[in-house]
């Protein structure tokens, strides 16, 4: 009785280290506790999460109306009369109209980014599954279309849609179309050559089946980081459309159409364009961060 109470005592402590050693290693293979880890992720995330919540809570945390005018007041420094970022050109809040730009330029930049995803992840679904004319005809048109710079193309589409909130979206998103298109259709031809995919060919399933439930889940990795990433260069897509005139329309506050109004008084109100820049800059930095820190999660080189 005494020998086997002494050899279960080791026994027990092992599988206590075992149960341990598992957790550890669970937890270190945990997508947030990787993200977490990575400080400069961690401050992306903290700065996406503080757009997003201007963004959602614009109504309650806004001082004022953001399209409210006040004649008397025009270019009024930050701090005076009781504006924090000061007043425009017209004597509206800049405080109240960064808040809602806030609002306009993510929603526009993840809408844009959203559209462009579905089509090009659709596109080259069928592109890479499919492969020969199929994939020639559809990459062919995507090399055309990447032929043009993003924002030309971005213009050209705006020319042809018109101003609006939805054209923007729309433009931005095709024009982000090809560059889903090819990051899909890369992972798709690493997918659809590994051996469950063999295996489901083998026992008779479709297609459909197979490209959906199998190719279609295992190629998501990269399109999830390349998603982040992107939201930066469509906020800075949309700025620049609206920069120019093409975007959102007055009296609609977005960060670009504030830069623009704020292009003209540089010398007299220099503050107008630095504040609604310095948004865009934060922002984009931020879901670049982030970007960065979804990406290190996922790859599969990345120490643990």
């Amino acid at each position: 009785m005494a020998e086997q109470t002494t050899s279960s005592a080791p026994e027990a402590l092992s599988d206590a280290a075992n149960l341990e050693m598992l957790r550890r290693e669970r937890r270190a293979n945990n997508a947030w506790h990787k993200l977490t880890r990575n400080k400069m992720a961690v401050v992306g995330l903290i700065i996406v999460a503080f757009m997003v919540f201007l963004a959602i809570f614009a109504p309650l945390i806004s001082p004022y109306d953001p399209n409210a005018t006040d004649m008397s007041n025009m270019f009024a420094a930050p701090g005076q009369a009781g504006h924090l970022f000061g007043t425009d050109s017209y004597g509206r809040d800049l405080l109240s109209r960064i808040i809602y730009g806030a609002r306009i330029s993510i929603f526009i930049a993840i809408g844009g980014t959203i559209v462009g995803a579905i089509i090009g992840v659709l596109l080259g679904l069928v592109a890479g599954f499919f492969g020969g004319a199929v994939d020639s005809i559809i990459m062919r048109i995507m090399d055309g279309m990447m032929a043009f710079p993003f924002i030309l193309l971005a213009l050209i589409l705006m020319t042809i849609l018109g101003q609006g909130t939805q054209n923007v979206i729309i433009a931005i998103g095709v024009a982000n179309v090809p560059n889903f298109a090819r990051v899909v259709r890369g992972q798709v031809h690493v997918v659809k050559n590994e051996e469950y995919c063999n295996a489901e060919r083998v026992i008779g399933a479709s297609p459909a089946r197979i490209l959906f439930k199998h190719i279609f889940a295992n190629a998501m990795s990269p399109v999830i980081v390349y998603f982040t990433l992107n939201i930066a260069s469509a906020i800075i897509s949309e700025a620049a459309l609206s920069f120019l005139g093409l975007g959102v329309q007055p009296p609609t506050a977005s960060w670009g159409a504030i830069l623009s109004e704020g292009k003209s008084t540089l010398q007299t109100a220099p503050h107008i364009a630095t504040i609604s820049g310095i948004f865009i800059l934060l922002t984009v930095l931020g879901f670049n961060l982030f970007g960065d820190g979804i990406r290190d999660v996922f790859d599969p080189k990345q120490k643990r």
